[in-house]
């Protein structure tokens, strides 16, 4: 059975080009335009990852962070933030709010692919 990943980003292209990266190594992907359609999306399936970004409208993936964190089926979910942010505040926020690894965009896939594999669950 293959592992689920949620990924978030308000950016069509880039939730293309995760998901494009994510499918080509195996994994199945859905993916949410900001956090508040993340959210609606955490309805008990198991997602072995989240992949999000920090600035969306709506939602921001740092709150999204934080409102997923409460859900219990969720709440040990890893979270990988995928974002233009680099700021060690912005990260700090993240870290704080339970994300387990930061990948500032433009990403290389294999970079991507390797944190993947270190946090699936």
């Amino acid at each position: 059975m293959s592992k689920t990943i949620l990924v978030i980003d308000d950016s069509a292209s880039m939730r293309q080009m995760v998901a494009m990266t994510l499918r080509g190594a195996g994994y199945d992907v859905v993916d949410a335009v900001d956090g508040k359609d993340a959210l609606s999306k955490l309805d008990g399936r198991k997602f072995n990852l989240i992949i999000s970004d920090v600035n969306m409208p709506n939602m921001d993936g740092i709150s999204f962070v934080k409102a997923a964190k409460q859900l219990p089926a969720y709440k040990f979910t890893p979270v990988i933030m995928l974002t233009t942010e680099g700021s060690d505040d912005k990260k700090q926020q993240g870290k704080a709010a339970g994300v387990r690894a930061w990948i500032v965009k433009p990403f290389q896939p294999p970079m991507l692919l390797d944190a993947v594999s270190k946090l699936v669950m």
